[in-house]
């Protein structure tokens, strides 16, 4: 549900494994892949191929109650402000109890699908890579990673299949820190987005590297308030991160090489959001950080600012700036 870039390539992963997926996306999508069919790339050089016949695609949720049996898992993958409208969707043609597993940034999407959808059962569900769109129908694992989510029942039968369709699905009796450290690395995204650069373009400059820093400077005292420890995602604990961020070039390059295990396509989908004049989900990250400081009466004004900066002149996609730029925005320089 809302196959777009992280929708396309689980859909299709699990497509090329054997599984009967139904996607369901916007008409620009829906007709590249009408057109192109299914193109899946990755880091490691796999490559799937699914022609345009073998693909079932619709537009609209209320085509699934006339076409088909309800779907044993719904893959939720829509942008987050987009969450409610598609689960309360989904509510309408799917029966109680049917589960729906939420394949989004940020924290607060699982909760305001269920309750937007009360009678579904919405596990809280990640993805820790990065995919991009290379071209109509061509969609690029970009990083190295693995998909997270609530255990549950339901997702123990689905493992062996995804673990076929190379995609690791680990299971966490609680999701919440791995969804923390997981926030904390994606602070990164509208710095790679203002910054106009590839992610490992963008991280190999020091000046965005202090940004994404200081970002993940104030989330982390933030936690700390909040009694919150962040799952360590990285070979380096979360704590330790902003340091090493904030090395020289030279020095990064050496002690941060599995960080920069990014190949040259890899792009945060923040920047394709701002590239295309859409809404970006800078509220599920950095918005994040600033509703739990006010709970907790520790400031985030980078943070806040930061928003500010993506959302301020919506829907007009901000222009690119300089690391020194940015900085400067953020009281940095």
């Amino acid at each position: 549900m809302g196959a777009g870039a992280i929708g396309c390539f689980v859909g299709g992963c699990l497509a090329a494994a054997g599984a009967d997926v139904v996607f369901i996306a916007r008409p620009r999508v829906n007709q590249a892949l009408a057109r192109e069919g299914l193109t899946l790339t990755d880091v490691f050089g796999r490559r799937h191929q699914l022609s345009p016949a073998a693909l079932h695609l619709v537009e609209s949720v209320e085509i699934l109650r006339a076409t088909m049996p309800a779907p044993s898992l719904v893959l939720l993958t829509v942008k987050s402000g987009a969450t409610a409208e598609a689960a309360s969707a989904l509510a309408q043609v799917l029966p109680a109890g049917a589960p729906v597993l939420s394949l989004q940034n940020g924290l607060a999407n699982a909760p305001q699908a269920q309750a937007a959808a009360p009678a579904l059962r919405v596990l809280p569900g990640m993805v820790s890579f990065n995919v991009a769109e290379l071209a109509p129908g061509h969609y690029h694992q970009g990083t190295e990673g693995h998909l997270a989510a609530q255990d549950d029942a339901v997702l123990r039968a689905w493992q062996p299949l995804f673990t076929r369709a190379g995609l690791l699905l680990e299971l966490h009796a609680d999701l919440r820190p791995v969804q923390w450290g997981k926030l904390l690395l994606n602070l990164n995204n509208p710095v790679n987005a203002l910054s106009g650069l590839p992610l490992r373009a963008e991280l190999m400059q020091r000046g965005y590297r202090q940004v994404f820093a200081s970002l993940m400077d104030e989330a982390l005292a933030v936690l700390r308030a909040a009694g919150i420890q962040p799952a360590r995602l990285t070979p380096v604990p979360p704590h330790r991160l902003p340091a090493i961020l904030r090395l020289p070039d030279w020095l990064f390059r050496v002690l941060a090489a599995r960080m920069l295990r990014i190949d040259a396509q890899a792009r945060s989908s923040m920047a394709d959001d701002l590239a295309m004049g859409r809404r970006t989900e800078v509220d599920a990250l950095c918005g994040e950080v600033v509703r739990l400081a006010k709970s907790t009466g520790v400031p985030a004004p980078r943070n806040a600012r930061m928003v500010e900066l993506i959302d301020g002149s919506w829907p007009t996609a901000p222009e690119h700036m300089e690391a020194s730029r940015l900085l400067h925005a953020l009281g940095l320089k």
